[in-house]
């Protein structure tokens, strides 16, 4: 079995960097870091490196990162993913480096979503220089879509150590591989792509307040403000540039007990089975999933 330590980032290309950027900066609140390669910025919310790397080209993700402990555990997890039967890509040298890991391979999960394990992901010592105070604290998951959501469940949790939480019927499974209700969450979708990428923030207040700067700021809020009940979340998901879907969100479950925790399942039609506050719900947008053939000009 594969062990994941964290989420790692999200590669996304977009076909109009400026206006990627300028949202991700002015209105989400990241840090811009300095750039070192043509046509991909890096994007900043805690420790990492960055987060969220914008490629410009194709519009639609590319991939989404996950670590694993070490160089030795990378090359488990390679011999692991060929035995079963999955296409493994090891990166070269100025493919890790634009990652800011010291090694990755890529691969495509059973549903065409891209995913990359990494070994020693850069960590940046200094403070973020936030473009505005969002109270973010941290990149908190992603939420990748697959046609059917148990067996999406099995991948993960036969080949990883994802853990389910909680079950949203036939539409989401949440997981986890550490005690936060869900690092990762398959949404169902007719096509792999990328539903959403969380960001943590501090407070309620930063919810809220972050909810008014959205609205004067004529951004489109697709839900929220809500309380999610399974992981207890405060939410707000809104969509930026390129269909790329945004969530802050305050006070997420940690199950520190594993012998103690039953999956439960909610039923999606139920009311407040998405919010507990009973607001008003929908699908929020997904960006999809580049294939290899899209993408082959970024793994260069």
């Amino acid at each position: 079995m594969i062990t994941l330590t964290d989420i790692a980032y999200v590669r996304s290309g977009v076909t109009d960097m400026d206006a990627a950027a300028r949202f991700a900066t002015e209105i989400v609140g990241l840090e811009l870091e300095a750039p070192t390669e043509i046509g991909i910025a890096h994007l900043r919310a805690d420790h990492r490196h960055h987060c969220l790397a914008l490629v410009e080209g194709r519009s639609g993700v590319i991939s989404s990162g996950f670590t694993v402990a070490d160089s030795d555990a990378l090359a488990a997890a390679e011999t692991e993913l060929e035995r079963a039967g999955f296409a493994v890509h090891r990166g070269a040298g100025e493919e890790a480096r634009s990652r800011r890991v010291r090694e990755f391979i890529a691969f495509d999960d059973p549903f065409g979503n891209r995913v990359e394990l990494v070994s020693q992901q850069e960590t940046i010592a200094r403070p973020v220089e936030f473009t505005r105070s969002a109270g973010i604290t941290e990149f908190g998951h992603l939420c990748l879509d697959a046609r059917d959501v148990h067996e999406a469940y099995r991948f993960w949790n036969t080949h990883f150590n994802a853990r389910v939480s909680d079950w949203i019927g036939d539409a989401a499974c949440l997981m986890r591989i550490d005690p936060v209700h869900h690092k990762l969450a398959v949404f169902r979708g007719d096509e792999p792509g990328l539903c959403h990428m969380n960001f943590q923030v501090a407070s309620i207040d930063d919810v809220f307040r972050n909810w008014h700067f959205l609205l004067e700021h004529d951004v489109e809020i697709e839900m929220g403000p809500g309380r999610h009940p399974q992981s207890t979340a405060i939410f707000l998901y809104f969509q930026g540039p390129e269909n790329f879907t945004y969530e802050y969100s305050f006070g997420v479950r940690h199950i520190d007990d594993e012998a103690a925790w039953t999956p439960r399942t909610f039923d999606p039609d139920e009311i407040g089975s998405i919010d507990m506050w009973l607001g008003p719900v929908q699908r929020v947008s997904t960006q999809r999933q580049l294939g290899m053939e899209q993408i082959r000009s970024d793994i260069s």
